[in-house]
């Protein structure tokens, strides 16, 4: 089996809070590249670093590539990678389409007997709107191709989706992506997400998270990439989120087999907990952003044993070598965002609250910060905002009181001109446990 003390050198591809998140955790095992990765990633703590590069991935020597965003692996780098002999955490091209087609993965999960909305697939106005009469009052349209996160609207006003149907459809709101969008009933519930790693047979779950898509404090407002998200969550058992695999993650890997695809990597089951069962809501082909966060930040030196055993194909191998190791900690993820996201964002601000590592001026026990879109100022001394989600504050406790009181005063620490971020990530969660 490939372990970690064979792994020497990793790639991660990407630039995000979540490829910031995956460069540390993984340094644990091994020097770490992250091409094009972000000022704020650069990192020598111990034995092993982190060091930014802008090559080519096809070009750099790596013991593991770990693939971060989705729109490589839509457009196949990890089958570039493979092709070249190297080990590869992500699916091939073919297993992406999960993600960068809404119509294919609501085909592949009818095609599984995978419980999810009732939906149609659209590329026509009138059609699109005949078959959104016959729903219910709350109704969903989503892109078909991939939209940053950004192409959903959830309504319960039949006129705002007919609205939507046709800004789609036309172009205008989202181009190519939005040439074809899937129609589909509303669901009422808990969401969770449930995030995999899968071995193209054999699966193994991650800690489960809850995100908080929406820009607004009580989830009003547009629907974003995420605002923050904690794990694990305390209303799922660890035997109910074995079932929760099993409904959701094994069978979609048994039918993608069925296709003769080869899914290693990760698989996100963004998943509805309904009166009348679990729904999966959308898959996602990669290590959620603000869940990673979260979720890695639980993970220690197993995980580059862990990801090199599902690149290779032998997490059978691993899992009777290793125990169950959730932690029994909780991560709490607090993301920092620009005026004007998700729509547009306002980017130059200078950020202050950070040194010139990044990180807290004054650290917190259990406080990182992680850098989603970010540059070094001109000075060289600290950052400024070049995106639209800055930050994720992200924070460890031993219970999910201490986890969100630290996250909450990293976050204090931090200020810049119109900075905007949700009070209440793990309210809910809160006022259960009160």
């Amino acid at each position: 089996m490939t372990n970690a003390s064979s792994i020497k050198k990793i790639c991660v591809i990407g630039s995000g809070g979540r490829e910031h998140v995956l460069a540390w955790t993984l340094a644990q095992n091994a020097d770490v590249v992250v091409t094009p990765g972000s000022d704020a990633m650069v990192k020598k703590d111990g034995r092993h670093s982190v060091a930014i590069t802008h090559e080519d991935p096809l070009s750099i020597d790596a013991d593991l590539f770990v693939i971060g965003p989705e729109v490589p692996l839509v457009e196949g780098i990890a089958d570039s990678l493979r092709a070249k002999g190297k080990l590869v955490l992500g699916p091939g091209s073919a297993g992406a389409q999960l993600e960068g087609s809404k119509a294919f993965m609501k085909e592949m999960t009818k095609e599984a007997g995978i419980p999810t909305a009732r939906f149609g697939v659209f590329d026509e106005v009138e059609k699109a709107v005949a078959f959104l009469n016959t729903l219910g009052e709350t109704v969903v349209i989503k892109t078909d191709g991939l939209a940053a996160g950004k192409g959903v609207l959830v309504t319960a006003t039949h006129d705002e989706a007919i609205r939507d149907i046709r800004a789609k459809l036309s172009g205008e709101a989202f181009g190519n992506a939005g040439a074809r969008i899937v129609v589909e009933e509303g669901l009422v519930g808990t969401e969770c997400s449930l995030l995999a790693l899968c071995d193209g047979t054999d699966v193994v779950s991650l800690t489960l998270a809850q995100d908080h898509k929406r820009i607004g404090e009580g989830d009003t407002g547009a629907n974003t990439g995420g605002m923050g998200a904690y794990a694990p969550v305390s209303f799922v058992s660890d035997a109910q989120r074995e079932e929760l695999v099993a409904l959701t993650i094994t069978p979609m890997i048994e039918a993608l087999k069925r296709r003769g695809i080869d899914y290693r990597g990760v698989l996100y089951a963004g998943i509805m907990l309904t009166t009348s069962g679990p729904m999966v809501l959308e898959y996602n082909v990669r290590l959620g952003d603000p869940e990673a966060q979260a979720v890695l930040a639980l993970m220690g030196s197993e995980t580059a044993d862990l990801f090199a055993a599902t690149a290779s194909g032998t997490l059978a191998t691993y899992r009777a070598q290793h125990k169950d190791a959730h932690s029994a900690k909780v991560g709490v993820c607090v993301v920092l965002a620009a005026q004007g996201y998700p729509e547009k964002p306002v980017t130059g601000a200078f950020i202050n609250g950070l040194g010139d590592d990044g990180q807290l001026l004054e650290p917190i026990e259990g406080v990182t910060v992680y850098h989603a879109g970010t540059k070094r100022s001109q000075d060289g001394k600290s950052f400024v905002v070049n995106g639209g989600r800055v930050l994720s504050v992200t924070a460890v406790g031993e219970t999910f009181q201490e986890a969100r009181k630290r996250a909450y005063r990293g976050v204090d620490q931090i200020s810049w001109p119109t900075m905007r971020y949700r009070r209440d990530i793990g309210a809910k969660m809160l006022e259960a446990k009160s």
